[in-house]
Formats: C-alpha cells, sequence, structure tokens
C-alpha cells in the first residue's frame, strides 16, 4: 500500500494544531464530498483518504503513532512488544537474541525502514517455524450529511464505501461531529486477520427555523405589539408539532420562555428529550390609520398624566 502522508492531504504541517486540522478537514470536505461530485471518481478518492486523514490526526493517540511509525502506525504497538521480547531474552542469555536486539531504525518521515523489518520479521515465514502473522484489515472512513429534522427521527440511511452499499440505522438525536462504528466493514485483514472497521462521521446542519445546542431547540416566534401588551396567544411550529404558547400581558421585545422537553431526543434515550427555547420579537406597527394614531394619542396622553 503507496503511503499516505495525512497532513499533505489535509495541506497542513506536523505542527498543526487540532484547531487547523478541523478547519482544513471540514473546508476540504465541502468540496470534496460525493454528493456535489456523484461521477468524479478522483474527488471520491480523494474524500476517502481526507475521512482517513481526519480520523487519524483528530484523535491524539493514533496522530503519535502516525508522526512516529509513518504508514506503518497501526502495527507499531506490534513492533514494540517484539522489541521488548527479544531485549528481554537477550538480557537472560547475556548476548544478542537472534542478532536484533539492539536494532535500532528511522521510523518516522514514511516509515520505510521499519516497514521493511516489520515485515521481514512478521510478514514472512522464517525457517524456525514462525507462522505467518495476522493483520487486521485498513478501517475505513465516511461522512453521512443529515438536515437537522433527519436527525429528529430514528431512520434508515443507505451509502457507498469503496463500491460496498451500506445499509444503516440512525438513532435519533445523533449529533453533529458525531461518529460511530461498524466492526468488520472496512478493508479485508491479511493473513486470515480480522476485517477493519468503518468509522461514519455525521454533519448535521441547522436551518434557518430552528437551531440546535446540543439536545436543546432556539427559535424565535414573532408576535404583534398588541399581544405583547395585553397579552394573548401564539402559535408555533415545533419538531415535536404545533404549540400552542400563552403570551403574557406586558411581554418584553427579546423575552424568552422554555418549553421542558420539547427540544431534540436524546441519543439512545427512548422518550427523553432536551428543551425548546421560544424567543419572542414584538412586532411595532407601521401604517396606522388616522383612528389608530388617535388611539395611540390618548394613551400617551393618560401615560403623561399617569
Amino acid at each position: 500500500m503507496d503511503f499516505i502522508d495525512y497532513y499533505k492531504v489535509l495541506g497542513l504541517d506536523k505542527s498543526a494544531t487540532q484547531a487547523q486540522i478541523k478547519s482544513a478537514y471540514k473546508k476540504m470536505a465541502r468540496k470534496l464530498h460525493p454528493d456535489l461530485n456523484p461521477d468524479d471518481k478522483d474527488a471520491n478518492a480523494k474524500f476517502q483518504q481526507l475521512n482517513e486523514a481526519n480520523a487519524v490526526l483528530t484523535d491524539p493517540e493514533k496522530r503519535a503513532k502516525y508522526d512516529k511509525y509513518g504508514k506503518d502506525w497501526e502495527r507499531g504497538e506490534e513492533y514494540e512488544q517484539y522489541q521488548q521480547a527479544q531485549q528481554q531474552q537477550s538480557r537472560s542469555q547475556g548476548g544478542s537474541a537472534g542478532g536484533f536486539g539492539g536494532f535500532e531504525g528511522n521510523f518516522g518521515g514514511g516509515g520505510e525502514d521499519f516497514s521493511d523489518f516489520f515485515s521481514s520479521m512478521f510478514g514472512r515465514q522464517s525457517g524456525g517455524g514462525r507462522s505467518r502473522a495476522q493483520y487486521k484489515g485498513q478501517d475505513y472512513n465516511s461522512e453521512v450529511s443529515l438536515t437537522v429534522e433527519e436527525a429528529y427521527t430514528t431512520h434508515k440511511q443507505t451509502f457507498s464505501v469503496n463500491g460496498k452499499s451500506i445499509r444503516i440505522t440512525v438513532p435519533a438525536g445523533v449529533a453533529d461531529g458525531q461518529v460511530i462504528k461498524l466492526g468488520g466493514q472496512g478493508a479485508p485483514g491479511s493473513n486470515g486477520g480480522p476485517n477493519g472497521d468503518l468509522y461514519i462521521t455525521f454533519t448535521v446542519t441547522n436551518n434557518a427555523q430552528y437551531k440546535r445546542v446540543g439536545n436543546d431547540l432556539y427559535i424565535t416566534k414573532e408576535i404583534d405589539l398588541f399581544t405583547a401588551v395585553l397579552g394573548g396567544e401564539a402559535l408555533i411550529t415545533a419538531m415535536s408539532g404545533t404549540i400552542k404558547l400563552n403570551v403574557a400581558p406586558g411581554t418584553q421585545n427579546g423575552a424568552k420562555v422554555r418549553l421542558k422537553g420539547k427540544g431534540f431526543p436524546v441519543y439512545k434515550k427512548e422518550g427523553e428529550f432536551g428543551n425548546l427555547y421560544v424567543t419572542y420579537t414584538v412586532i411595532i406597527p407601521t401604517d396606522l390609520t388616522d383612528k389608530q394614531k388617535e388611539l395611540f394619542n390618548e394613551l400617551a396622553a393618560i401615560s403623561k398624566k399617569d
């Protein structure tokens, strides 16, 4: 497998911060997303590489291994365990074990030296009867875009990864940026090893009406001046359906009310919901009739006397 420089894929260098990595990923993902390039195989391949790079470099532990071992970062722990075993054997025998007890190599910058050594130790049948090591297949990464309405309900999604059709059930309440793992849906393992896994990153977009923060929803509702002053009723269309609000007399512009349990479903917690926050916007009347102006003047005069 050719070495993929995940930093170059994102247009960054090794000193990049997590914020820079996330920003670069989101910018490039929008450009290369399969929905925007349905017939562009090159763009789809680059999108897969982009997801791989993001999955590795945003995980501190994986990133550290990648920086140390290059393309063989997933096998680094196996090498370290092997080297420790050789060193222990060397100490117990008072010398070098098999001639590799003091092996040192340059494993960064693509991992070429490490790859050759690792393959010679673990990837070939030896005269001593050592069996070939089994390796887990490469993990795949994909991205699924959802509207906030889609994320509100449990539903089915079908998409393609490396030419394979995948159908999943998306639980209600999935969050923007959330990652789920499908075990065994990655690349086939080698030498009888297990398949890799598939990591799916969800992108959930808000719309003009609803803003989601965690499990809470925020909307605005316009009310006329008379309802704000005298009180009354107002109807809102929430994601759970139409709700009648009782507007208190003297409601101020920008006033906020909380509707408990009318927000977003809590992920994998049946029957639990966040809250819905409604912010009132009071509309000042314009183009008043002469009679309306007269009444407002009378009201103003009365207010001054009080």
